[in-house]
């Protein structure tokens, strides 16, 4: 620990990402990735803004990908906010609304970034613990003192909570911020979006990294009142005002135009996690019932541990956590359905042994 750093440095406990390995051959099922590459017109579309422009510093207010989210979701452009990825939405938003001195809410299981900016920010928390199905109790995070984030579907559990619980907690935190991070919901039944319009006190994140293929290039966004939307944009211009490349920004307005390739990349996911669920109890699993691109599995007689190693010795990258309540759990990014077979023809003669 260095005798120069901050007490903001000195308190932080930095996430840990999934593994990234430098190798061609490994079947990534760890990060949650799309297995299908992005929408043609999106390669088009960076191809073509890669020109002399980029000597020129992007659009600081980013209204075009704002325009183009609001007409998709049918809000007006105030009620969007566009971020150097959803992580990046997701710290804005820890200053933007959530104060230091006020205890905030989130699951016990979740993602793992919300205690990384508690501790960043010196923000106060309490963790509600799970049902024991690891489902969430609405009734659990009423009254906050500090306001209210969890990710819809939960992540890792992938399990989805439905609007009335989502509106029970909105109910009863009104004069407090309540944050749904739905990264996986183009997976899921439907999104808190629709819930905007009866309440000032919701922001819904997504991200255009696992729907719409486009984790590399760093695209997330915000949707709620014109309120909250520019208390995280004087967040961001206290910051850094061009956050967002022009090449994100060709490419995330064409990902949100081809709605027809959308829908039909999220469909064969949808269809084979259905698939990759049967299997997985075929061989013993428990796997709770997904609403995301991934599963969350455990075995009644192998290690989760074991297994992820075993895994990763064949190529195959899963998560696993080794954390109390899901250290017996492996989370399984859902891939195509040739990589689907393979992880299977290797977990076959694992579990053979």
């Amino acid at each position: 620990m260095s005798k120069f750093w901050s007490s903001a440095v000195k308190r932080s406990d930095p996430y840990i990402p999934g593994e990234q390995l430098n190798d061609p051959k490994i079947i990534k099922l760890n990060t949650n990735e799309n297995p299908y590459p992005p929408s043609p017109l999106v390669l088009d579309a960076i191809k073509k803004e890669a020109d002399q422009s980029l000597r020129l510093y992007p659009s600081p207010t980013v209204d075009e990908l704002r325009n183009e989210i609001a007409d998709y979701y049918g809000l007006g452009k105030d009620s969007v906010f566009i971020g150097n990825g959803s992580d990046e939405v997701l710290a804005f938003s820890f200053m933007a609304f959530f104060e230091s001195g006020r205890k905030i809410r989130y699951p016990e299981v979740s993602y793992s970034f919300y205690p990384v900016y508690a501790k960043l920010f010196n923000i106060p928390v309490e963790e509600v613990p799970l049902q024991a199905d690891f489902s969430i109790q609405a009734s659990d995070f009423h009254s906050s003192e500090g306001g209210v984030i969890f990710p819809n579907p939960n992540a890792p559990t992938s399990l989805y909570l439905q609007l009335e619980a989502i509106e029970d907690i909105l109910q009863h935190n009104r004069d407090r911020v309540v944050i749904v991070d739905e990264a996986y919901i183009d997976f899921a039944e439907e999104s808190a979006v629709k819930l905007l319009h009866k309440y000032d006190n919701l922001l819904v994140i997504q991200t255009m990294s696992k729907s719409r293929s486009l984790a590399g290039l760093r695209l997330g966004f915000a949707l709620g009142s014109p309120e909250l939307i520019e208390g995280l944009i004087r967040i961001k211009d206290s910051f850094n005002s061009y956050t967002i490349d022009r090449l994100a920004i060709a490419g995330g307005i064409a990902a949100m135009k081809d709605k027809v390739y959308f829908e039909a990349t999220r469909e064969k996911i949808k269809r084979t996690r259905i698939w990759a669920t049967q299997e997985l109890r075929k061989r013993g699993f428990n796997v709770l019932p997904s609403q995301a691109n991934f599963l969350f599995a455990t075995h009644p007689d192998k290690e989760a541990s074991s297994l992820y190693e075993q895994l990763k010795e064949n190529k195959i990258l899963v998560r696993y956590f080794n954390k109390p309540l899901i250290n017996e759990y492996l989370r399984i990014t859902i891939g195509t359905e040739v990589e689907m077979d393979t992880f299977f023809q290797v977990l076959d003669k694992l579990l053979k042994k």
